[in-house]
């Protein structure tokens, strides 16, 4: 076999060449893919964990409370257990941290801003601080909410919920005050500016590849306040890893809703979350090709390289011994 230069560079590419295909398949055959499967969710008697992280730029930490309520009647209001609040400047910096550990729970039977049964010992004398004036605590919240507001200090909102595996919903509202207190911070509903920014809002721990699809969210009212509503459709699922490990969460979809306020809507504004479960699990598995897969498209791309490397170095032989021919039998004469 003569050895020519062209035949030298032809090996040369075609070795690079199969060196980056081989290092491509290596890294095929090495990474993972999912497999999704659906069942029936069998789960019974577990907690819905709920994480939340939010931002309500408008609103001091003083004067908001965060409430849930189940369908199997379990009413939780103002809850403080695992809930952070951090107090907010304009800036947006952290200017105090709060963290409170007692918890209010009650049965749910009619739940009314500022006529709730747990406070249905107060209401006789909160009427009457109502027609005579308020006492001296009340007072002091109301001007330090004042100030607050007018020094536009807000609240970022963080924690986990644990709660029945049940349709419900939680939401984030001024609720836990007292209506004519509410009534002497904002001078009506229509100035509660429930802006907010979502930073994190998950209903379980995170797996490769999950979106929630609420991260991110800002919706900051310009004008009048309203009520927003997240409707979510939570799925159950599982994430089993490669190693065997398996790690139960949910994903959701979200469709979003929101109520403008008008000065005779007997309501307040809140950020409502709205969740249902789907009958229907998902199981999401890790799941490596096999070595003999491997094998056989190794075979094949390097064959195919060494093939075409082959009849490259004949075709180039064969063109540049034409061309050198004729200038041969001219030096001859």
């Amino acid at each position: 076999m003569q050895k020519t230069q062209s035949g030298a560079i032809v090996s040369v590419v075609g070795l690079v060449i199969m060196a980056t295909l081989f290092l491509h398949e290596l890294r095929y055959y090495l990474t993972t893919y999912t497999v999704h499967q659906m069942a029936v969710d069998l789960k019974r008697g577990e907690t819905l964990p709920i994480h939340i992280n939010m931002t309500f730029p408008s609103l001091p930490c003083d004067v908001l409370s965060v409430d849930a309520i189940d369908m199997s009647g379990k009413h939780e209001v103002d809850l403080d257990t695992n809930i952070w609040k951090l107090r907010l400047n304009s800036d947006g910096y952290i200017i105090g941290t709060e963290y409170l550990s007692d918890l209010v729970e009650k049965e749910h039977t009619a739940h009314t801003h500022g006529d709730d049964k747990d406070h249905g010992h107060h209401e006789e004398s909160d009427e009457k601080t109502h027609l005579h004036g308020f006492d001296q605590d009340a007072e002091n919240m109301i001007k330090k909410v004042k100030q607050a507001l007018f020094s536009g200090e807000g609240c970022r909102v963080y924690g986990v919920l644990d709660v029945q595996r049940v349709a419900g919903n939680f939401h984030i509202s001024v609720h836990g005050l007292n209506i004519f207190v509410a009534q002497m911070i904002f001078e009506g509903a229509t100035h509660v500016n429930v802006s907010h920014i979502i930073h994190d809002l998950s209903f379980g721990p995170k797996y490769p590849g999950l979106h929630n699809p609420l991260d991110g969210t800002v919706r900051i009212l310009r004008g009048a306040s309203g009520t927003f509503k997240y409707y979510i459709k939570i799925v159950p699922t599982e994430y089993k890893y490669i190693s065997k490990e398996v790690l139960p969460t949910n994903q959701f979809s979200v469709t979003e809703y929101f109520s403008p306020m008008n000065e005779y809507d007997r309501t307040w504004p809140a950020v409502y979350f709205l969740y249902d479960l789907s009958p229907i699990t998902v199981t999401i598995k890790e799941e490596r090709r096999s070595f003999l897969h491997f094998i056989t498209r190794l075979c094949a791309v390097l064959g195919g390289t060494f093939a075409l490397t082959g009849m490259l170095d004949r075709w180039m032989y064969r063109l540049l011994e034409m061309l050198t021919k004729p200038n041969t039998r001219s030096g001859f004469r």
